[in-house]
């Protein structure tokens, strides 16, 4: 085997569980209900079915180009075929941006949700989170340098058990409000009013609620990171990209619904919900009992640790392509012949979740604060890493030999929604210290498009590596 040479042996399923591990929809909807059901009240579920019709606009882009382009830098690869290897390099630089600290981010949900297990159960009523927090990297560490198909499958199995805990809370809402029941606070029941705006809540709040569900379908394109590993990957990773939309649309919408009914439909269900630090533990204590709350905790903790897996197995793969194509160390292209992993590019990744999180250990930062400070920075980037991504299938599809001008409208949808998102991000300016967030990410675009002018010029990434066959090709 070629050093530089990854082995084909992943399938749908394990790229399907890439894109959703990433996702972490246990995760997701352990942090990001209440800030909908702030804007749109009963109607919360409304944001994430909103959501998800944009992400598939913005998917889109992706799965065009993810049917042509097999490539373990992923966009590094898409944009640089359709615009030029330089857009390519600042593409992946913003995704190696948002892959360099959302595995921290996911270690965090680790210990926030790892701490309230501990309490729950009695075994540590005030942990210290920076052990847990060790625990998470090092559990992540190991899974990720036993192989791609090991990891793969860790994805998988995490997220079906952490998912089908949610799963038994929600048949418990449903039924137990159908008998004789009753939600948190006031009265409610099974109303289809979850799916209509509540007097006096415009479409302007809509849009700003469903910025908040679109944030809960990031990392939907990490399965195309796999190009180089899964077999058929111009079928494959489309496919994957699609499922892993499709099944965070209905799934989180289906929670909402059932949150939103599970707190009641009237003002003081609401409020109960908007002012809720942990609603799903909440919901399982009032509808089934505290055992299923901690149990939810739990599964948090699964989902996070899925969620880091996921995001050092895409940035490994991007150091990868880069040290490959001349555009860092060649060492970053050493390929384990045990693992048939990056080994040196995952080491890299791991050391600088490392630094991060002992930094804002010694600097005494708090756990949730660590969270949102890391994700606020990933997703930033990572909105800029969505539009150019879209710009680059708007400018394929209307190239002469592409011929489908009608269909660029899709992307160019894609490159507004992202867009909108990212100005609902900056714009009003948040206070302190995440009013300072965007010049940090505006100053690592901007030092990876310094680079992309002074590195030695290589040929477009899509061309040195295994080309899509013809059968391969999916029509989306």
């Amino acid at each position: 085997m070629s050093p530089a040479s990854l082995r084909r042996e992943l399938h749908l399923p394990e790229a399907v569980a890439m894109s959703v591990g990433v996702m972490a929809p246990t995760l997701a909807m352990s942090v990001t209900g209440v800030a909908a059901a702030h804007e749109l009240g009963r109607a919360a579920p409304l944001a994430f079915i909103v959501a998800g019709a944009a992400v598939g606009l913005v998917a889109y882009g992706f799965v065009r180009l993810a049917g042509e382009i097999a490539s373990a830098g992923s966009v590094y690869a898409f944009v640089g075929r359709a615009l030029s290897p330089r857009w390519g390099f600042v593409a992946g630089w913003a995704l190696l941006g948002t892959y360099l600290v959302f595995p921290p981010v996911s270690i965090m949900g680790v210990t926030v949700f790892g701490r309230a297990f501990l309490h729950a159960t009695g075994i540590a009523e005030d942990a210290d989170w920076y052990p847990l927090a060790l625990f998470g990297w090092a559990v992540i560490g190991l899974l990720a340098g036993w192989g791609i198909r090991p990891t793969t499958r860790s994805l998988l199995l995490v997220e079906i058990v952490s998912v089908l805990l949610i799963v038994v809370l929600m048949v418990a809402i449903v039924v137990r409000l159908a008998g004789s029941g009753h939600p948190v606070a006031g009265a409610g029941g099974i109303s289809g009013r979850v799916l209509v705006l509540p007097s006096g809540v415009g479409i302007s709040a809509l849009a700003l609620a469903a910025t908040s569900g679109f944030l809960a379908f990031a990392g939907f394109e990490s399965a195309a990171s796999l190009g180089e590993e899964t077999v058929r990957p111009t079928a494959s990773i489309p496919r994957a990209i699609w499922t892993a939309v499709a099944f965070g649309a209905g799934f989180y919408g289906l929670c909402m619904i059932t949150q939103s009914w599970g707190f009641g439909l009237q003002p003081a269900g609401v409020t109960a919900f908007e002012h809720s630090q942990a609603p799903l533990g909440d919901l399982a204590q009032h509808f089934v009992g505290r055992w299923l709350a901690t149990l939810l905790d739990a599964g948090a903790v699964l989902s996070a640790i899925g969620a880091g897996l996921g995001g050092v197995t895409v940035a490994a793969r991007m150091l990868f392509a880069f040290g490959r194509d001349g555009l860092g160390t060649a060492r970053l292209a050493d390929v384990s012949p045990r693992s048939g992993t990056p080994a040196k590019a995952l080491g890299v990744e791991l050391l600088v979740a490392l630094v991060l999180l002992t930094a804002f250990r010694l600097a005494g930062t708090a756990p949730l604060d660590v969270f949102f400070y890391l994700a606020t920075l990933g997703v930033l980037s990572l909105l800029v890493m969505y539009a150019l991504t879209n710009v680059a299938a708007l400018r394929y599809l209307v190239a002469p030999r592409a011929g489908r001008t009608a269909a660029a409208l899709i992307p160019a949808a894609g490159v507004v929604i992202a867009g909108y998102v990212l100005y609902r991000n900056v714009w009003p300016v948040p206070p302190a210290p995440y009013e300072y967030f965007p010049y940090a990410v505006a100053g690592w675009l901007l030092l990876g498009g310094a680079l992309s002018l002074v590195l030695r010029r290589r040929p477009a990434p899509s061309e040195q590596v295994e080309g899509a066959r013809p059968a391969d090709r999916v029509e989306a």
